[in-house]
C-alpha cells in the first residue's frame, strides 16, 4: 500500500522547545536524512476516514513509532512532518533522523494521552471535533507540537463556548500558549460577570493575579458602589482559603464574616491583611478605590467592624476625605483643575445599576452630599445627567454651588445567559458641567437595537466649581 501524502499546510518556524526521552539534539555528521527525498506535492487529508484508519488508527505502513504517556502510535514521518515539532526533529540534521522509536516526555501537566491522540490523529484527517471540556488539553498539545490549524480552531472553540464554568481556564491557557485575543475576551467576559453573576465556583477559580488586574480595572462592571467590591472580596478570600465550603449562596457572606471574626479572635485583633494568612492577598486588597468606600457611614462602620484593613491604609484615606471637606465647605475647591484618563481609570468612582426592562430609572449613589447632587436618569431611551439641588440642607452646601463639573465615562452592556456581551456601547471619557437642576442628555438608544436588561456602569470624578452660588 502507498502511503498518501498529506496536504501542505502552514508551519511555524521548526524549533526544537519541547524535549523527547531520547533526544540530546547532537547533530549527525553529514546532510541530508531519510525525509531528504520526501516529495514536496501533497494529497489533501482524508475525510471520508479510511486513511484516518488505515494510517493512524491501524498503523499500516508506518515508518515512525511515538511512544508517550504509556501509549504507542505507529506513524508515519511524512505526516507528522505536518508539526513543526516533529519537522524540526526530523530533519537532515538531527539524530532523530534515523530513528524508528521516538520516547515522548510531556512537558505539560495539561497534556493528557487522550489529548495527544487527538492532536496527532488530526495530522491524518479534518476535521477534529473538540468538546468545551477537551479544549485546553488539546490547545495544550497542539502548542506543543506547533499544529497551527488546530491551535486555531481551539481558539474559534474558545470564542463561541466561553462563560461560566470555562472563562478561568480558557483565560490560564490563553495566557500561557499565547492566545493574546483569547486572553483578552476572558478578561472582559471575567470584568463583565464578576459583579453579576454571584457564581462561587467562579470565585473559587479566580486566582490572586487575575483578582488583582480586575479590581484594579475601571473597566470592572460594578453594580451599585465600591464597597460591593469589597463585600465580593470577602467572599473570594474565604472561598480561596476555604476551597471544600459548600452551602446556599445566602450562607456564603455570614459564613465568611463568622470565618474572618474567628481568626481576628485568633490573631488577638490584628488585622486580618497582616496576618500570616491575610499577607497574600494585600495586593488585592490594595486595588480598592477606599475613598469611595468610607464616604458613606454604613459602609464606614463594616470596614471598621470587620478589622481586615490596617488602620496605617485608611488613616491617609480618611485625613484627605476630611480636607476634601474642608475645602468644600471654606475655599470652595473640590478638586484638581486638571483632568486626565488616567485620573479618571485610576481614581474615579465606580458604580451602577441595571434596567431591568424599558421604564424610567434613576439613580443617585450614597455619599458626601457635598459630592453626590448628580442623578442619573432613563427615559424614552434615554440616559440624562441631573443636578437635583433643590431642597438640599445647607450644611454642607456645595450642592448649591452654580455650576460643578464632572468627568465620567458611561458604559452599557446587554448580556446573553452565558455572560456575553449581545450589546455594548461606551461614551469613552468625557467632560460636562451642570448648572442647579439641569438635565443634559449623555446617551441616546432610540434607534439602538437595544436588548433589555441592560447594566449601566458608570464612572465619576468631580471637579472645582465654575462658578459661585448666585447672591
Amino acid at each position: 500500500m502507498e502511503v498518501p501524502k498529506p496536504q501542505q499546510r502552514g508551519i511555524r518556524a521548526a524549533s526544537a522547545t519541547y524535549t523527547t526521552a531520547h533526544v540530546s539534539h547532537k547533530r549527525k555528521i553529514g546532510p541530508g536524512g531519510p525525509l531528504a527525498k520526501a516529495p514536496g506535492g501533497k494529497r489533501a487529508k482524508d475525510s471520508s476516514g479510511s486513511v484516518y484508519e488505515a494510517l493512524f488508527l491501524r498503523g499500516e505502513e508506518s515508518d515512525v513509532q511515538i511512544r508517550a504517556l504509556g501509549e504507542e502510535w505507529n506513524l508515519h514521518k511524512v505526516y507528522l512532518c505536518q508539526s513543526g515539532y516533529f519537522a524540526s526533529m526530523f530533519s537532515g540534521a538531527w539524530r532523530e533522523t534515523t530513528m524508528n522509536t521516538i520516547e515522548l516526555q510531556m512537558p505539560d501537566e495539561n497534556i493528557d494521552r487522550e489529548a495527544l491522540h487527538e492532536a496527532l490523529g488530526s495530522l491524518y484527517r479534518n476535521p477534529v471535533l473538540i468538546p468545551p471540556s477537551r479544549v485546553v488539553p488539546i490547545l495544550a498539545t497542539a502548542s506543543m507540537l506547533q499544529l497551527d490549524e488546530l491551535i486555531q480552531q481551539c481558539s474559534e472553540i474558545m470564542k463561541e463556548t466561553v462563560s461560566a464554568q470555562t472563562v478561568c481556564g480558557y483565560y490560564y491557557s490563553a495566557d500561557s500558549y499565547g492566545l493574546q485575543n483569547i486572553r483578552t475576551m476572558c478578561l472582559q467576559w471575567l470584568l463583565d460577570n464578576l459583579m453579576t453573576q454571584h457564581s462561587e465556583e467562579l470565585l473559587r477559580e479566580v486566582s490572586l493575579d487575575l483578582m488583582k488586574e480586575l479590581v484594579a480595572s475601571s473597566e470592572l462592571l460594578v453594580m451599585e458602589v465600591e464597597m460591593d467590591v469589597y463585600v465580593m472580596l470577602k467572599k473570594w478570600v474565604f472561598l480561596q482559603l476555604q476551597p471544600s465550603w459548600r452551602g446556599p449562596h445566602r450562607a456564603l457572606l455570614p459564613d465568611a464574616d463568622s470565618w474572618f471574626a474567628r481568626s481576628r479572635r485568633e490573631s488577638e485583633g490584628a488585622p486580618f491583611l497582616e496576618t500570616e494568612q491575610g499577607r497574600g492577598f494585600v495586593q488585592v486588597f490594595q486595588q480598592l478605590r477606599l475613598a469611595y468606600i468610607i464616604c458613606d457611614l454604613p459602609s464606614a462602620r463594616v470596614i471598621d467592624q470587620d478589622a481586615l484593613i490596617p488602620a496605617a491604609w485608611l488613616t491617609p484615606v480618611y485625613k484627605e476625605q476630611w480636607l476634601a471637606l474642608l475645602r468644600a465647605e471654606q475655599t470652595r475647591e473640590l478638586g484638581p483643575m486638571d483632568v486626565f484618563v488616567s485620573d479618571l481609570q485610576g481614581n474615579s468612582m465606580r458604580c451602577g445599576g441595571q434596567l431591568r426592562r424599558d421604564e424610567q430609572c434613576t439613580w443617585q449613589w450614597a455619599g458626601f452630599n457635598f459630592g453626590w447632587d448628580l442623578v442619573v436618569c432613563y427615559a424614552n431611551r434615554r440616559i440624562l445627567f441631573r443636578r437635583s439641588a433643590l431642597n438640599k440642607p445647607c450644611s454642607l452646601g456645595v450642592s448649591l454651588l452654580w455650576q460643578r463639573k464632572v468627568a465620567f465615562r458611561l458604559r452599557l452592556a446587554s448580556l446573553d445567559r452565558a455572560g456575553r456581551a449581545v450589546f455594548r456601547k461606551d461614551t469613552e471619557y468625557q467632560m460636562l458641567s451642570l448648572r442647579k437642576d439641569q438635565e443634559l442628555e449623555v446617551v441616546n438608544l432610540e434607534n439602538q437595537d437595544v436588548v433589555f436588561p441592560i447594566y449601566v456602569a458608570c464612572n465619576f470624578l468631580y471637579l472645582p466649581q465654575e462658578g459661585c452660588c448666585p447672591e
